[in-house]
C-alpha cells in the first residue's frame, strides 16, 4: 500500500478536517480528497463522515486507523534500518515500559554497546499492549514489560520481579502524611493495588507520570513516594533516602517478549546478556 495514503488518512483522523490535513501535508485539499477516495475504493468502505463540523471516522475508519499507524511505523522502521546499514552490521530495536529503563535497561544497553560497537540500538517506551503490537508488526525486536499477552509467533518469558518500595527524603516519614506524599504512576497494576492499600492517598496533591525521573522531586522537597528498589538502592546506601519499613512492598513480574523467528546465532547472545543483567539487578 502507498504510505502516502496512510499518512493522509492519519492526518485527517488527527485534525478532524480535510483542509487542516492538507495544510499539514503541504498539498491541496483536492489532493487529499483524491487520496482518500483512492483509499476508500481500494478498501471498499467509507472511512470518513464529512459534515460542516469537519470529518469524523466511520466504524470502518476506526478499524483502519490502527492498521494505518502500523503501516507508517513499519515504513519508518525500514527507513531507519536502511540508513544505519552503511555504518553498522545490525540493528536492534528495544521497547519497554518507561519505568524499566532507569536502573536496568539503560545499564544493559551500555554494556551491550561495549560488547557490540557494530550494533545500532534504538530504544523507545510505550504501554505493554502497544509493545506487543509493535513486536507483531516487526517494528521492535525485544519488548520488556510488566504484562505480556501471548500472541502467535511471540515468545514470552519471565525475566525478573520488580520490587517497588516506599522511600522518603523526610527525617520522620510516614504513610499517613498525605501532604508530603507523591503518587508516582507505575502502571495500571500498581494504581489498582495502591488504591486498595492506601485509599486515603488516592487523591494526593501531586501525581507524577514521569517514571524514575520523579525521584528528583524527593531530593528537592521533603517528601515520599514509591520507586523501584533498583532505582533507589544507590540513594539508600548514601542515606539520601530511607525506606519506610512498615509500608507495603509491591512486587510485579517483568516479562521479556521477542519474535520466535529471531533465533539466529547473533540474537541468542543478546537475549542471554539481558537475562544476566536482570539476574544481577537489585530487587530482582
Amino acid at each position: 500500500m502507498d504510505v502516502t495514503l496512510a499518512k493522509t488518512f492519519l492526518a485527517i483522523a488527527d485534525t478532524g478536517s480535510f483542509m487542516e490535513a492538507a495544510d499539514r501535508l503541504h498539498v491541496t485539499q483536492s489532493a487529499v480528497s483524491m487520496r482518500i477516495k483512492s483509499l476508500e475504493d481500494a478498501l471498499g468502505r467509507k472511512l470518513f463522515q464529512r459534515s460542516k463540523a469537519g470529518a469524523s471516522l466511520t466504524p470502518a475508519g476506526q478499524q483502519f486507523q490502527r492498521h494505518a499507524t502500523a503501516i507508517l511505523r513499519v515504513w519508518q522502521h525500514a527507513q531507519l534500518e536502511v540508513s544505519l546499514a552503511d555504518q553498522h552490521s545490525d540493528h536492534l530495536a528495544i521497547g519497554a515500559q518507561i519505568s524499566l529503563w532507569e536502573g536496568f535497561l539503560l545499564d544493559w544497553v551500555a554494556k551491550l554497546r561495549e560488547q557490540r560497537p557494530d550494533l545500532a540500538v534504538t530504544a523507545s517506551f510505550a504501554a505493554s499492549q502497544v509493545l506487543i503490537e509493535r513486536l507483531v508488526e516487526g517494528t521492535i525486536d525485544i519488548a520488556v514489560a510488566y504484562r505480556a499477552v501471548a500472541r502467535p509467533g511471540i515468545e514470552v518469558e519471565h525475566l525478573m520481579d520488580d520490587e517497588l518500595v516506599l522511600v522518603s527524603s523526610e527525617p520522620r516519614a510516614s504513610t499517613r502524611s498525605d501532604r508530603s506524599y507523591v503518587f508516582v504512576n507505575w502502571g495500571p497494576e500498581f494504581a489498582a493495588d495502591h488504591a486498595d492499600t492506601y485509599p486515603q492517598l488516592s487523591k494526593t496533591g501531586l501525581h507524577l507520570d514521569l517514571g524514575a525521573v520523579g525521584i528528583n522531586y524527593l531530593f528537592k522537597t521533603q517528601s515520599s513516594g514509591y520507586f523501584p528498589l533498583r532505582v533507589v538502592q544507590p540513594f539508600l546506601q548514601k542515606r539520601k533516602l530511607t525506606i519506610i519499613k512498615r509500608a507495603r512492598r509491591f512486587v510485579y513480574p517483568v516479562y521479556l517478549a521477542y519474535p520466535e523467528e529471531r533465533n539466529e546465532e547473533a540474537f541468542a547472545p543478546i537475549l542471554e546478556s539481558l537475562r544476566v543483567m536482570a539476574a544481577s539487578t537489585p530487587g530482582a
